[in-house]
């Protein structure tokens, strides 16, 4: 076997390459005073969940601690798995079909608890930002949509993204088997 091919095996000590993104574009509202529908807001860089969820848990962990688990829509993100570990600790992904695609919900040790509007990773800087500052001013209580649509971040409805699995895919990745 030459050193060019492709069927090398790797050694022990070599790592798979990972996607390193910029830190997480997040903000939070201050500490008292009515929530809302939303605890602050998040701008991620990509629909990849798994690769955003680590910056994501980095910068959530002074605020609620490590991530137990996140609940996210299925339709605003590309496949995310059922369990992600992150700094030793197994967090939970929980896709749903019939949320708000524009909120994701973490949870920490108990009883900590945060609902962030998600801005649409395509949004311009201007309406992106405008839409975190919103979402992270004191008191405010407006929906997830009506800051994305205020802020110009949200140009259309969200529309159901299609799944890249089928349903035996998703079967087989939680667990069953078909035959």
């Amino acid at each position: 076997m030459t050193p060019e091919s492709p069927t090398r095996t790797r050694t022990s000590s070599a790592r798979p390459r990972q996607r390193t993104l910029p830190p997480p574009r997040l903000v939070w509202k201050p500490q008292g005073g009515p929530a809302g529908h939303v605890d602050g807001g998040w701008w991620p860089w990509s629909r990849d969940l798994a690769a955003e969820l680590p910056g994501l848990a980095a910068a959530l962990t002074a605020r609620i601690g490590y991530l137990t688990g996140v609940a996210y829509t299925v339709s605003e993100w590309d496949s995310a798995p059922r369990r992600l570990e992150i700094g030793g600790h197994v967090i939970r992904l929980d896709g749903l079909l019939d949320r708000d695609g524009h909120v994701l919900s973490v949870t920490g040790p108990e009883p900590n608890h945060l609902t962030f509007l998600v801005v649409p990773p395509e949004a311009v800087d201007t309406a992106g930002h405008r839409a975190l500052m919103t979402a992270s001013r004191r008191g405010n209580t407006d929906r997830p949509a009506d800051i994305l649509a205020a802020s110009g971040a949200l140009v259309a409805p969200a529309v159901p993204r299609p799944r890249d699995d089928t349903t035996e895919d998703g079967w087989e990745t939680e667990g069953g088997h078909v035959s």
